[in-house]
């Protein structure tokens, strides 16, 4: 059975972490979205529906909180990892929020594990559902 390709929206200000986040999940088959502002972002989201979200929430702070929460309200069931401190944020299930400073090595297997999570819910018992 051929399975779609996966798809990460990376948000991060940085080019150095969308490219080592590229190289990395690109070679598992990955594709990648980057976006260095969340307004940015939010547009790729609408039209690319990702199977997950990776959002610096350092990202556009000074102005554009409307933007990150519309993006954590347009992920809905879409698995989102938030970089940073967790105050003042909603809360979300353990551990979808990587302190900083972050290793990649345990962030790229934090989203993995997600990816994977996510698409389990499409068998049950090893049986696919209808």
């Amino acid at each position: 059975m051929l399975l779609a390709k996966r798809s990460v929206l990376v948000v991060d200000p940085l080019e150095e972490t969308q490219e080592v986040l590229r190289a990395a999940l690109e070679r598992r088959g990955v594709r990648i979205l980057g976006a260095s502002r969340r307004q940015q972002a939010l547009e790729l989201a609408r039209e690319h529906h990702p199977d997950l979200i990776v959002l610096d929430l350092e990202c556009d702070s000074a102005g554009s909180a409307a933007a990150g929460v519309a993006i954590e309200s347009l992920a809905g069931d879409t698995p989102l990892v938030m970089l940073g401190s967790a105050r003042g944020q909603r809360p979300l299930p353990a551990g979808q929020i990587v302190a900083k400073p972050y290793h990649y090595a345990p962030l790229i297997r934090k989203i993995e594990e997600l990816l994977d999570a996510a698409r389990r819910p499409a068998t049950t018992e090893g049986r696919a559902t209808r």
